[in-house]
């Protein structure tokens, strides 16, 4: 009778993580799509939304869950429904920063909270179409590449956070001289950046998921999971936006 080799169980366990990462990501993105055309076709969240200092303090919300979503992993402060939770706030947090951004390109008017109706003189939605297709596409290529390749990532891993660095000190100096020239620079980069962190993070997890505690499923792949999930959605949330910036001619 043939037995199996015994080569052959991590590869089901690594790939059984993986989806576990995939669909974490993917729900995810459904809370944050949801939730942006929720606030975005709701005229009192939308005037909440673009309200001053909003953005500044959704900003806050976003980096104060991620940070706390990671310690919570790391130290083992969450439990695994603890983690989907944080995760799915993030991701309606994400959706609610993001609505006035895709209010402004698909939105052909605009509805007030009193009634009003004004026309959106902004609106234009090729570039997010072009954005989300070609975020897409790239975020697949590239997830396919880091999960099969037998290549290290790890040192280009390393310079792609070096550049991403780089990146967020561009962008804050690029607040004050407001150069469209040096945003479009920027953005190029992040597109470059985020699509070769996506394989890099892609074999991370990959790599990981070989830790036996993981492999054998229950409550630390469940955490794993989504810690890999908000990784890999960060990374494809990212190329998305440098890519509609790209497109849409402005940041």
């Amino acid at each position: 009778m043939q037995q199996s080799s015994p080569i052959d169980m991590p590869r089901i366990e690594i790939n059984t993580v993986m989806r576990m990462v995939y669909v974490w990501m993917g729900l995810g993105l459904l809370v944050t799509m949801f939730t942006a055309y929720t606030v975005g076709n709701t005229p009192a969240l939308l005037e909440l939304a673009v309200a001053p200092g909003m953005g500044i303090i959704s900003i806050i919300f976003l980096f104060g869950s991620v940070i706390a979503l990671s310690a919570g992993l790391n130290r083992n402060w969450l439990s695994p429904g603890g983690a989907i939770a944080l995760f799915f706030v993030f991701a309606a947090i994400m959706g609610f920063t993001l609505s006035v951004t895709m209010v402004a390109y698909l939105s052909p008017t605009i509805t007030l909270a009193d009634g009003t109706t004004l026309v959106n003189d902004f609106y234009n939605p090729q570039p997010v179409y072009a954005a989300a297709a070609s975020a897409a596409g790239l975020f697949l290529a590239m997830t396919v590449v880091g999960f099969t390749t037998k290549a290290d990532l790890t040192k280009m891993g390393t310079y792609l956070m070096i550049g991403l660095i780089g990146i967020i000190i561009a962008m804050v100096v690029n607040i004050f001289l407001r150069s469209d020239g040096l945003s479009f620079i920027i953005s190029i980069l992040g597109v470059i950046i985020f699509t070769g962190l996506t394989a890099y993070d892609t074999q991370k997890i990959r790599d990981m998921s070989l830790n036996p505690e993981i492999a054998r499923g229950g409550n630390a792949a469940v955490k794993f999971s989504v810690m890999g999930a908000l990784t890999l959605y960060l990374d494809l949330i990212n190329l998305f936006l440098f890519l509609l910036m790209i497109f849409g001619g402005r940041d």
